[in-house]
């Protein structure tokens, strides 16, 4: 690859998106109040909590697969297999979980849509550098796989075993674990909800 081929995509693009937009839905956060009764309430908190724990650990499944790998091959097995950026569909769920803890079915809606917006967007950049670096191969790999971010559960493949390097899993896999933060999060937004701050509205 030469000095004027395509560049790797700066995800630090992507980061600082998915914070702004995160920023411009904290009004909607902190002044929505959730109108569902407490049992309705309850479920949609645990469904999130499921989320939460789902997004945790189909990140963990990808990292597995890319770990130590990523830009230097076409990776096509595992999670990879059913999506071209499964890393993504993970932060998805994180993110329809996040809403969902907060009470409401229009934030998980929100914010799920929003996310897979933005990160599909982030993986058409990306796939920029992997077809200029990879090129046929590439290719048949989007092919064969059409969804950049939804999985297809249909089309898995896996080989008998799947090695990966102790230290980028420790290091990727605390990103994954970050999602733990949402909880401790939720507690605060649902204590500044109590607060029954001025302009207060309520949000299914």
């Amino acid at each position: 690859m030469n000095e004027t081929a395509v560049q790797p995509f700066d995800q630090r693009i992507r980061y600082w998106t998915v914070r702004v937009a995160f920023l411009a839905c904290l009004p909607v956060i902190l002044l929505g109040v959730p109108v569902w009764w407490s049992g309705i309430a309850t479920l949609l908190k645990l469904l999130g909590t499921l989320l939460i724990i789902a997004a945790i650990l189909y990140r963990f499944w990808a990292i597995l697969y890319i770990g130590g790998r990523k830009n230097q091959r076409v990776v096509q097995e595992g999670p990879y297999s059913m999506s071209r950026h499964p890393l993504y569909f993970g932060t998805t769920l994180g993110a329809l979980g996040f809403g969902l803890m907060l009470g409401s079915i229009l934030l998980a809606a929100l914010f799920g849509a929003l996310t897979l917006a933005i990160l599909v967007a982030t993986a058409a950049r990306e796939e920029r550098f992997l077809r200029a670096e990879f090129g046929p191969d590439y290719e048949a790999y989007a092919s064969r796989v059409p969804n950049r971010v939804l999985p297809v559960p249909g089309l898995f493949t896996t080989p008998a075993e799947v090695t990966f390097v102790p230290k980028i899993l420790r290091t990727n896999g605390g990103d994954a674990l970050g999602f733990l933060l949402v909880l401790p999060l939720v507690e605060v937004i649902e204590w500044i909800r109590d607060l029954h701050l001025a302009g207060a509205f309520p949000i299914f």
